[in-house]
This record gives structure tokens, C-alpha cells and sequence, in this order.
């Protein structure tokens, strides 16, 4: 390799450990403006924001959660499961035992497709109705469900699907 190619990856690899900080600073800001918000009615549009930014370009499949308070403000932002490039294992009785910790009313499930298509699956829709089922048992209700894929997203609440 010449002098020029390897002082070219430098600045290359120096470029994207600025641009990675800046990102994380970003989404640092965008989480700390999502604890101020009514998730549910202020802004949904901050919330997608934040879970692009978040999730938009993951090689794999994850699950997490807002758990919200009474009033849908965030308690806490959670990634409970991790899985593959198609498929993500997802417990409810973990998810009722986290809920139940951080002493939550509300949630909004979240999970990514890699494959950038935003559409759920029927395993998704199942999903969604057996979750939606156990957390009711504990009195905590499910305002929506959001697929982030890459730069779109999808919402159940938005499509009727919850």
C-alpha cells in the first residue's frame, strides 16, 4: 500500500470516528428531548426520529421498549432482545418483568427489519396481539408498535393494527 493510500484510510477512519461522536451526541440530545414529551400526542414524529437514528442501520434484529408513566412521559428506553438478520427471539414474561421494574403504565414496543422493508410479518402481528394481551394483565397498555427499517417506519397504532 502507498504512503498516499494508507494516509487516505487515516483521514478516512479519522472522518468516521468524528461523524460516529457527532451521531451519538445526536441521539444523546434526541433522548433527552423524548423525556420531556407526551410520547403518545407531542410528537410522534421526534419519537420515529429517535428510532431511526437509533436502530435505522442495525445489521440485526432488535426488540426494545419506551416504558412510559401515566402521562407517556419516557421512563425508560430498553433494548431487551437481540437476535439475527431476520429474526429476533422475544419473551413476554420478560417483557412483563421489566415493565413491572421500572413501574410502567404504558409502552410502545419497537423492533427493526434489516432487510428495509417496514411491513410487519403475520409472526409480527402475532406478536404484537399476544404482548398487547400479557402486559394488559399487568395494567400496562400498548399505545403502538413501530418497525424501523433503515430511514421508514411503520406504525400499527397508525395502520389499526393494535
Amino acid at each position: 500500500m502507498s504512503v498516499s493510500a494508507a494516509t487516505k484510510k487515516q483521514v478516512l477512519a479519522t472522518k468516521l470516528e468524528q461523524e460516529d461522536a457527532v451521531i451519538a451526541e445526536a441521539l444523546s440530545i434526541l433522548a433527552r428531548r423524548i423525556k420531556t414529551l407526551d410520547v403518545a400526542a407531542d410528537s410522534p414524529n421526534a419519537i420515529k426520529t429517535y428510532l431511526i437514528c437509533r436502530f435505522g442501520r442495525h445489521e440485526q434484529e432488535v426488540f426494545s421498549i419506551l416504558w412510559l408513566d401515566v402521562k407517556n412521559r419516557l421512563i425508560e428506553h430498553e433494548i431487551l432482545f437481540y437476535g439475527t438478520l431476520t429474526h429476533c427471539s422475544v419473551y413476554p414474561r420478560e417483557i412483563v418483568k421489566s415493565g413491572l421494574r421500572v413501574n410502567a403504565a404504558r409502552s410502545v414496543l419497537v423492533h427493526n427489519h434489516p432487510s428495509g422493508v417496514p411491513e410487519p410479518s403475520e409472526a409480527d402481528l402475532l406478536l404484537t396481539r399476544s404482548l398487547v394481551q400479557a402486559l394488559a394483565l399487568v395494567d400496562i397498555r400498548v399505545l403502538d408498535h413501530i418497525i424501523v427499517a433503515g430511514t421508514r417506519t411503520h406504525s400499527f397504532a397508525e395502520h389499526g393494527q393494535i
